[in-house]
């Protein structure tokens, strides 16, 4: 969602220019020398200085291609028949919610990935089942070349945070691109399962 929408950024601000690090680890900003960092789920350092820009709906989808091929879960439990996409910083074990009910699915997959642009990439490939944000397909579920399964059942939403240089006020330049990373959320759906790091000079 921020990659396509980088153009009106930049002609808002022409007198910046952007470097983009793509990368689902928790990198040192200082050190790094990144202005803002957009990152997903729980911090793990509660001292960072941050922001909730957006909360975003999680779903398990898949290409119409493999569900022609292997059948449309009907209930969780059927997931585990099926090829998962692991995203390693989620795990095996997908939750869901219905009713008060809740059901664990001990998921497995012959293809595991620790970024969130795999997901993406082996899902258009028709690979298998993932859980992801709808942010992240969300062009790909408008035109149906992408689908959620088991829309009654409710995974944990994901937080996306805008996260700035721990012992440093945040630059305007930095303001600047977070407040245009939350306008561009609202207009989708939610917050994409990626780490994304941005310096401006």
């Amino acid at each position: 969602m921020v990659v396509p929408r980088l153009p009106d950024f930049l002609a808002a601000h022409p007198d910046l220019e952007v470097d983009i690090v793509l990368d689902d680890r928790v990198i040192d900003l200082v050190s790094e020398g990144i202005d803002i960092a957009l990152r997903m789920g729980e911090l793990s350092d509660s001292a960072a200085v941050a922001r909730k820009i957006a909360t975003g709906r999680r779903s398990v989808v898949a290409t119409p291609a493999y569900l022609d091929k292997h059948g449309i879960p009907q209930v969780p439990a059927d997931i585990a028949t099926h090829q998962a996409i692991v995203y390693t910083q989620l795990g095996n074990n997908w939750t869901f919610r219905r009713d008060g009910t809740e059901a664990s699915v001990a998921v497995s997959g012959r293809v595991r990935f620790t970024a969130a642009e795999g997901i993406r990439a082996a899902v258009k490939a028709d690979m298998g089942l993932a859980v992801s944000s709808d942010w992240m397909f969300w062009p790909e579920l408008q035109s149906g070349e992408v689908l959620r399964v088991l829309e009654e059942w409710t995974l944990p939403d994901i937080d996306l945070w805008s996260v700035f240089p721990t012992g440093r006020l945040a630059s305007a330049k930095a303001r600047a691109f977070a407040d245009f990373v939350e306008r561009s959320s609202a207009q989708t759906i939610g917050p994409a399962p990626t780490a994304v790091g941005a310096s401006a000079t």
